[in-house]
């Protein structure tokens, strides 16, 4: 991953604490960063706060960053999806210990998710528990796998299993609701 000039000026302008520099890489990043945040969050308040609080751990260890490991929007990006992983985790205190090394995987009729725009499917996303909803995009979205989320999350590989069960149940319950209703 090579670092294009203008990266090296942003990062070394927010090393510095250069304002304008932080203003231009917040502007860059703000849009995509924007749209991660709020998969993971229940309204747009919550979404800014996590946006912001991510922000901040990108300006606070932009040092860290290592151009040959990732690019700057993959560096960022992480830090925003774990940003918002500690949100759920500081509002989600009563963790869910439940085990199930198979889940059963309800089916969702293409033909009702065709009909959905992008703005009603994140609509219905969010209207899942915050630590399922995290899973569902941390397995679909994001595409990381059981053992990868339980170490995200602090959770087993079963309880991720679970979770991502439990969030294709409601979503076909709300899907067969929406469906229903049209």
């Amino acid at each position: 991953m090579s670092r294009t000039p203008a990266d090296m000026d942003l990062i070394n302008g927010c090393i510095n604490n250069d304002r304008r520099a932080q203003e231009l890489l917040y502007k860059q990043y703000h849009g995509p960063m924007t749209s991660i945040c709020l998969r993971y969050t229940r309204n747009e308040h919550d979404a800014i706060e996590v946006l912001h609080n991510g922000f901040l751990k990108v300006y606070k260890n932009i040092q860290q960053y290592d151009g040959t490991k990732a690019s700057l929007y993959t560096w960022i990006r992480t830090i925003m999806i774990n940003s918002a992983i500690d949100f759920i985790r500081q509002r989600d205190r009563q963790k869910q210990h439940i085990e199930i090394d198979k889940a059963a995987e309800p089916q969702i009729d293409s033909e009702v998710i065709q009909k959905l725009n992008a703005d009603e499917l994140l609509k219905l996303v969010r209207k899942l528990p915050p630590a399922t909803q995290a899973v569902f995009n941390l397995y679909v979205i994001e595409g990381f796998n059981h053992k990868e989320i339980g170490s995200i999350m602090g959770i087993s590989e079963g309880t991720s299993k679970w979770h991502l069960s439990e969030s294709r149940r409601l979503l076909q319950k709300l899907l067969q609701t929406l469906y229903v209703v049209r």
